[in-house]
């Protein structure tokens, strides 16, 4: 009998320093079969660092969400749903689903997290087999007709740049958005994104054939608005 593949979905949410403020991970087959999951508010970064917030922004990522963010991350430490612990507790559980579960590593855009990951110690050197869930979102979702259907009909647009570019979304909002029918609106906290949004959009592509060979990365260039969108 073959032995059963398993992933290892990561989000991460941030610190104004860039480290890793909120850990999420699940490890699961290829039918969505949970097998291991860790919540963790990352120790020596979680309350002492401030979490990331832009200046120019408003709602979610404004400087001013800052208190109710921190507020709802205490609410779950007191409800148990999040543990705060260390940097070396979340390597050694990364160290013992490596060697339980061989899983290969993805995330919605991988390079984000990875980064984040790196400057806050935590290590995913274990798991060499990895892809980004992003990409493999574009080449396999966001480049088909229903998809852009679906942008249309819910105007999922992003705001134009000042040289006039603008682009169509391919946010993990988005895509579970497609696959659901219904768009909802992404907490931006790292285990909810996981099980809401990567999960089900990773098990959605794993039963495509051949979709390795048809990730793409996220180009912005590629996805204007004027080049996929015509008048009839």
């Amino acid at each position: 009998m073959a032995k059963a593949q398993h992933f290892l979905i990561i989000d991460t949410e941030t610190s104004i320093t860039d480290k890793v403020a909120d850990f999420g991970a699940v490890v699961t087959d290829r039918k969505g079969n949970i097998k291991a999951q860790c919540a963790i508010l990352v120790q020596g970064v979680f309350g002492v660092d401030s979490l990331f917030y832009d200046v120019n922004a408003s709602g979610l990522w404004s400087k001013q969400s800052i208190d109710r963010r921190m507020a709802a991350y205490t609410e779950q430490l007191n409800q148990g749903s999040r543990m705060l612990a260390s940097v070396g507790a979340i390597n050694r559980w990364l160290e013992k689903v490596a060697a339980t579960y061989q899983p290969e590593l993805t995330a919605y855009n991988l390079a984000f997290d990875a980064s984040k990951m790196k400057n806050t110690g935590i290590d995913i050197n274990q798991f060499p087999n990895r892809f980004c869930l992003w990409a493999a979102s574009v080449g396999n979702i966001c480049n088909t007709k229903a998809y852009k259907q679906f942008v249309i009909d819910n105007h999922l647009f992003n705001a134009p740049t000042e040289k006039g570019n603008m682009t169509f979304s391919t946010t993990a909002e988005a895509v579970t958005g497609f696959l659901t029918g219904a768009m909802t609106e992404e907490p931006h906290t790292a285990i909810e994104d996981v099980m809401g949004y990567e999960l089900p959009t990773l098990l959605h592509i794993l039963k495509k054939r051949k979709w390795r060979e048809k990730m793409i990365a996220y180009n912005w260039q590629a996805h204007q608005v004027k080049n996929h969108f015509t008048v009839r």
